[in-house]
């Protein structure tokens, strides 16, 4: 959209492609697009809006009674079973859960504890029994339940928790307790007030054998009374950063004595001999196998960061699309702020990874409902499904809290009153990067996949290959290292930047550019952890540390491009050519944002010449010059009305601000009433004394 009073905003007006905004809503929406559009009716709800300025025990009493609408209006059993009133449609059940976001965050993250936690964990590490047992109350909410899993001694380390669950081969019972302070189980969902059941996570332990982490049905608390059962202990976490309509708290247990039965034994049984089987004989692999099974969690998040960052945005580039701000190119008429390069550079860029990351979330959604529907779930799957949603789930909750700061900034005041959203969606968004699983300790669970993909191309060949193999990677090193290619390319681009800016946007390139990045690093990593399994524990575990960062930021990159490779097949999809013209741009900007943003890892490892790099930021200028016509279409296409947005900046009041403004300013200088500024007066001045 084009502001055809601002002289500004013609430097895109040649281009004539446009925008398809309901084709492309519908791309956006993917395989579960009327899942998507039920769930935004749900979200569009006044009675499930957060309403703010609420204490944090009038909030939990909103959050709790939103839950009973959910169940009334049947938005949150997709994921159960049939025979329970389910239906057994796993990715629909996400992709319906992360929509309730834009409503309240606190209502997502609940409804997400009771029933993809909470009841995900009874139906997926439990029996049938277990699931006609629990589940129907589960799911009417007649047992508000939680997930029992962090302490606050070990935070991600799950399998180091200290609770145990010991059995009684007497009394047919496993006794659960908490042996000191640091194994009290914290920021527990649901556990300060409305918790009557939990699904605890504890060290097995029978016969004088420690089996691992398994997973245990525990009740709470009394259902009339509402009080702890004996042996029980709580506390409330109270007022938190965010997300003060969930009732997080503590629990311990002192010699809690549970049935033997309430052991969830999908993966891991005790006979009443006491006798320990499994069919999983691998205590690690089993141990991964059963958190496996909750990967659902950090799947709804990665959706639900998605979400918050095409709502921030759609209300930052409505705003900037019609605040006016200084007079620059007119003596008359004050630039739209989204005609300023410096606020392009701001906000589009972030819209380009927004898209990406959409479309990288669309396909873990898939992969999800593939391996949980069984349609493809082997070990490789699930290990897939894992390292997808860990590494997916780092990259979009991060970006949304830098969407968030960043679209607050650029609305100015504006952007920091309650009314439009962001200060409070970036405080309840602020623990997404921490909680089911902290985003670099995934990262790390990515680049130890990573290191193991990258093993295993190379175990099974026999020496001559892989001595070519490391020959190479010494012939690569050196020319890189020397500058060789650098000079190779500087030639190949001497004379020519619209060639370099044409290398710069071809698909191919991009993909080129970013893999090797990825795969580079992974080599490297690579070489210097290769001794370490040989050397002593402790100097192994120095040499794995010194390389900790580097490891990370590999994962990273493996993530980006996920994303870049998400938004490029997504492409495919698009047969409006308008739309795909732009969209390709889009695409280009993040791909070419991703190269600029580490471009010195480019230019140190020989990777891009000099003079391509020169060429890099202006064409990144010239592309987002052509994408500002179709700001506004891009996030109209996401299909988000004012019921969801519900900021006053974004309902056109800036605009009807604007041109009341500048008609009083016009009729006031058609008119003879109006003042005369004092730098004329001193210009007549000027003018007079030199006559």
């Amino acid at each position: 959209m084009i502001d055809t009073m601002n002289p500004l905003s013609h430097t895109a007006s040649h281009d004539d492609a446009t925008v398809d905004v309901a084709a492309l809503g519908e791309v956006l929406l993917g395989r579960w697009a009327d899942v998507r559009l039920e769930a935004r009716k749900l979200a569009g709800l006044p009675e499930l809006h957060k309403v703010e300025g609420l204490s944090h025990t009038e909030h939990r009493k909103r959050v709790f009674a939103q839950l009973g609408l959910l169940v009334g209006k049947n938005g949150v059993h997709r994921a159960f079973p049939t025979r329970l009133g389910g239906s057994d449609d796993h990715g629909g059940n996400v992709a319906g859960f992360e929509e309730l976001v834009i409503a309240d965050p606190s209502l997502q993250i609940k409804g997400g504890v009771q029933w993809g936690l909470f009841g995900s964990a009874v139906l997926h590490l439990g029996n049938k029994e277990h699931q006609d047992k629990w589940l129907p109350g589960i799911m009417n909410l007649d047992i508000p339940g939680s997930f029992a899993m962090t302490e606050i001694g070990h935070g991600s380390d799950v399998a180091s928790i200290a609770t145990t669950a010991t059995y009684d081969q007497q009394s047919q019972e496993f006794v659960i307790n908490t042996p000191f302070r640091a194994a009290w189980k914290e920021y527990i969902g649901n556990a300060a007030v409305d918790g009557l059941a939990a699904v605890v996570f504890a060290q097995l332990i029978t016969k004088g054998v420690n089996h691992g982490v398994h997973a245990f049905y525990v009740d709470l608390r009394d259902p009339e009374t509402k009080e702890f059962l004996p042996g029980i202990q709580g506390r409330d976490d109270s007022i938190k950063g965010g997300l003060n309509g969930i009732d997080n708290g503590r629990l311990a247990f002192e010699k809690v004595r549970i049935p033997r039965t309430n052991l969830l034994n999908r993966y891991g049984d005790v006979a009443v001999d006491g006798s320990y089987s499994s069919p999983i004989a691998s205590p690690g692999r089993r141990f991964f196998t059963m958190l496996g099974t909750l990967v659902q969690g950090r799947v709804s998040l990665d959706g639900a960061a998605v979400a918050a960052s095409k709502v921030a945005l759609k209300i930052a580039i409505q705003y900037a699309s019609e605040r006016r701000q200084f007079n620059a190119a007119s003596d008359t008429e004050e630039v739209v702020l989204l005609d300023y390069q410096r606020h392009q550079r701001r906000l589009l860029p972030l819209l380009a990874t927004t898209y990406a990351a959409a479309f990288a979330h669309e396909e873990l959604l898939v992969k999800f409902d593939d391996v949980f529907s069984g349609a493809h779930d082997t070990d490789e799957d699930r290990q897939d499904l894992e390292t997808l949603a860990a590494a997916l789930k780092s990259l979009s909750t991060w970006h949304a809290l830098d969407t968030l700061q960043e679209c607050r900034e650029a609305c100015g005041g504006s952007g920091f009153m309650v009314e439009n959203r962001f200060t409070s969606l970036r405080a309840d968004l602020d623990v997404y990067a921490t909680f089911e699983g902290d985003n670099t300790v995934l990262l790390q669970l990515v680049a130890k996949r990573l290191l193991g993909d990258y093993g295993k191309e190379f175990r099974n060949l026999d020496f001559g290959v892989l001595a070519r193999f490391v020959a190479n990677q010494a012939a690569d090193l050196t020319i890189n290292k020397t500058g060789l290619r650098q000079v190779a390319q500087f030639v190949a681009d001497t004379g020519s930047a619209q060639k370099s800016a044409r290398a710069l946007k071809d698909q191919d390139t991009q993909h080129q550019m970013l893999a090797d990045r990825v795969q580079t690093m992974v080599a490297e990593v690579a070489a210097a952890l290769k001794e370490a399994a040989k050397l002593p524990k402790d100097k192994g575990a120095e040499v794995f540390n010194n390389n900790q960062n580097d490891l990370i930021e590999a994962a990273r990159a493996h993530a980006e491009l996920l994303q870049w490779e998400a938004f490029t097949a997504a492409l495919d999809r698009i047969t409006d050519p308008g739309t795909k013209r732009v969209m390709t741009r889009l695409r280009d900007l993040f791909g070419l944002g991703l190269i600029e943003k580490h471009l010195d890892w480019y230019l140190m490892n020989g990777r891009i010449s000099m003079q391509r790099a020169r060429t890099l930021s202006p064409y990144i200028n010239r592309v987002l010059a052509k994408l500002r016509p179709h700001a506004l279409d891009l996030v109209d296409a996401f299909g988000y009305g004012p019921e969801h947005l519900r900021a006053t900046i974004a309902t056109g009041i800036e605009r009807e601000r604007q041109d009341e403004a500048r008609d009083y300013y016009r009729k006031l200088r058609a008119s003879s009433d109006g003042p005369i500024d004092e730098k004329v007066l001193i210009q007549r001045a000027k003018a007079a004394s030199k006559k």
